[in-house]
């Protein structure tokens, strides 16, 4: 009888932290909302903000070498770069407030900030 009991609670266990699973990643799903602008930053200075409703096309050229970011459809991506891991292509699109794109040996960050909102996150009171 014990062993049945406790493969119930394990049931039970594996049920409730799928059903937590599912409501936390539907909050943080709804939580999200789109960007206003793109930063770019080369070795942590503003070259550059674009908005992510106008499709652009920006060569980024550093003493280390050259990125590409395109815009279109309302994502930033790194579209290439010169440097020798790629990692910055590699990671595609950002949309969503808070995501980045970053190729560290050319000192590049890509960050969408902002949005229609502008209003407060949740840790304001």
């Amino acid at each position: 009888m014990d062993r049945f009991k406790t493969h119930r609670n394990d049931v039970l266990l594996i049920a409730a932290l799928l059903i937590l699973a599912g409501a936390l990643a539907l909050f943080l799903r709804l939580g999200r909302h789109s960007g206003g602008t793109v930063s770019v930053t080369v070795g942590g200075e503003m070259v550059a903000e674009l908005p992510l409703d106008e499709d652009a096309s920006l060569p980024i050229e550093t003493e280390s070498g050259t990125n590409l970011l395109v815009i279109e459809g309302a994502a930033a991506r790194m579209e290439s770069a010169d440097c020798p891991d790629l990692l910055c292509v590699k990671m595609g699109a950002i949309r969503w407030a808070g995501e980045s794109i970053v190729c560290l040996p050319h000192q590049v960050v890509v960050t969408v900030e902002g949005g229609p909102d502008g209003g407060f996150d949740a840790a304001a009171r």
